[in-house]
């Protein structure tokens, strides 16, 4: 089959204006429950895209560990890649892509480091083997996989139980400033409803809902 010949039909949902909640957050949560209780992979995954400090955009999937009013949190090395991209460029994307629920979520706003007392207590709630990891690892760096384990061995031995987290790992939350929530639709038809913040609403928090175009 050629791939120009796949094609999928989009017909479980749809996303109206009266049926959008009003506050995007809330929306987004209601649709985040919706996919934890189907039959979606990963629920949580989600696309994060930013700009290096010489301009060239790039993509990773990242784990999405928190999300509320304040923003969208998630854990990285600060020394990555997309760390030193974040540190040049503090504004990212989120694409969650639900394919079970025909759904997909884009979220746009500026990122800024979290406290380091919230990053300590996400730290010490991982798995012993993952933050052992996080400090073995040079992320994004070259190294073979018999260095790297042989790093992991040795720090095992020297960190114990309990070790405290890397100063260059944490978390990082975005602020979103534009959401988009897309739902699949008959004939590529699709449902795009866009918040944004309203400025002329006469009061802090208030978003504007957008229909645009498929």
């Amino acid at each position: 089959m050629s791939l120009a010949d796949i094609r999928q039909t989009y017909q479980k949902f749809e996303l109206l204006e009266s049926n959008a909640l009003a506050d995007p957050f809330e929306q987004f949560k209601l649709w985040l429950e919706q996919a934890l209780h189907s039959e979606v992979l990963e629920p949580t995954a989600m696309a994060l895209a930013t700009v290096d400090p010489d301009g060239q955009p790039s993509a990773r999937i990242v784990l999405l560990k928190e999300a509320n009013q304040n923003g969208f949190v998630f854990y990285t090395n600060y020394e990555s890649r997309k760390g030193q991209a974040l540190t040049a460029h503090p504004q990212a994307s989120l694409l969650f892509f639900w394919p079970e629920l025909e759904r997909q979520v884009r979220i746009e706003g500026r990122v800024s480091l979290l406290k380091a007392e919230e990053s300590d207590a996400y730290y010490q709630s991982r798995p012993l083997g993952s933050r052992i990891g996080a400090w073995a690892s040079p992320q994004s760096r070259p190294m073979s996989h018999e260095a790297l384990a042989s790093k992991v061995d040795a720090l095992a031995r020297t960190l114990g139980t309990e070790p405290q987290r890397p100063p260059y790992w944490g978390g990082y939350c975005l602020q979103a400033q534009r959401f988009e929530f897309w739902q699949g639709r008959p004939s590529r038809l699709h449902d795009r409803l866009v918040y944004t913040q309203d400025a002329d609403a006469g009061h802090a928090g208030a978003w504007r809902i957008t229909r645009i175009a498929p």
